[in-house]
């Protein structure tokens, strides 16, 4: 994810990175083409011209509008869910080990426990980018409990249920209390609430017929937007064509980007930082040394 600082409104303008023009930028050099062909043909297409005007246009066009705000909408209750429930993990790691350290007799095992919960952690964000856990679970677990979970295919779970194991296990042995077992299961129960959610969004896309409908429609708009300008706007008619697609083909592309918020993509949540800021925070209640912060990408440059 990029974090930028606040710019002001001409630099703004100029800002490259982190846009979404960069990767639209075939569509809008096939929409000048367009344009310039409707340009030099003065709107016929083999020797007939097309019989459009502003005015169907106009209306098309609110509608359009209206489709596009729906999907941003839709994609960005998303991003904010899945933002959200990040921010649950957070709290629930946070009070699952300061109920630890508090409530659990003292011993080595409240390390391992630790461990294991900034393991489940990483697990998750790698579960929902399918990437490999395994450098990440190997420092935290040992070479013999991450080749155990290399045959598991939902490993936040297992670490989940390896910690209300150990818990219990403390119960039995009259280590703990009932009540302190019962808090400290609530936490775990937080935890699992929130895994089940990312995985929720994760394997729940917006369904895909939406995405078809509006890029087919989008495309159809631009395509024919030329052939209703030409013989108001004349050689503006690229200049203004290129512009109208931008905006449509950002907006489609940006909904699309957003919808996935635990993707890589420039605008998807700072998966990265906010584990290490979990760790960081879980290492810190337990009195160890914490790793360096991971400060998500700032873009300063401009083209």
């Amino acid at each position: 994810m990029i974090v930028r600082p606040k710019e002001n409104w001409l630099r703004l303008l100029f800002v490259w990175n982190g846009s979404v023009l960069q990767s639209i930028i075939p569509q809008l050099i096939f929409m000048a083409i367009v344009s310039s062909l409707a340009v030099l043909t003065q709107g016929r297409i083999f020797g007939e011209k097309v019989p459009l005007n502003t005015a169907p246009f106009t209306l098309f066009g609110l509608a359009l509008a209206i489709f596009l705000a729906f999907r941003n909408n839709a994609s960005y209750e998303r991003f904010q869910e899945a933002r959200h429930l990040w921010g649950n993990l957070l709290n629930s790691a946070r009070a699952l080990t300061s109920q630890m350290l508090c409530y659990v007799p003292d011993s080595a095992d409240r390390l391992d426990t630790a461990h294991t919960l900034i393991a489940c952690v990483y697990a998750l964000k790698h579960q929902l980018r399918r990437t490999d856990p395994t450098p990440d679970l190997l420092r935290f677990l040992g070479r013999a409990r991450t080749e155990a979970l290399q045959h598991t295919c939902y490993k936040p779970a297992v670490l989940l249920n390896a910690l209300r194991r150990d818990f219990a296990d403390l119960q039995r042995r009259a280590s703990i209390t009932d009540t302190k077992l019962w808090m400290l299961d609530a936490q775990i129960n937080e935890l699992g609430k929130t895994v089940g959610g990312c995985e929720r969004i994760a394997s729940t896309p917006i369904p895909f017929a939406y995405s078809v409908l509006l890029h087919r429609t989008v495309y159809a708009y631009c395509v024919l937007l030329p052939f209703g300008l030409v013989d108001s706007t004349e050689l503006f008619t690229p200049l203004l064509c290129v512009f109208f697609a931008y905006t449509l083909i950002a907006l489609e592309a940006i909904a699309s980007e957003v919808a996935e918020p635990f993707s890589l993509a420039p605008n998807a949540l700072a998966l990265d930082a906010m584990t290490c800021n979990i760790e960081r925070s879980i290492l810190e209640l337990c009195g160890c040394d914490m790793p360096d912060e991971v400060v998500p990408v700032r873009a300063y440059q401009l083209t």
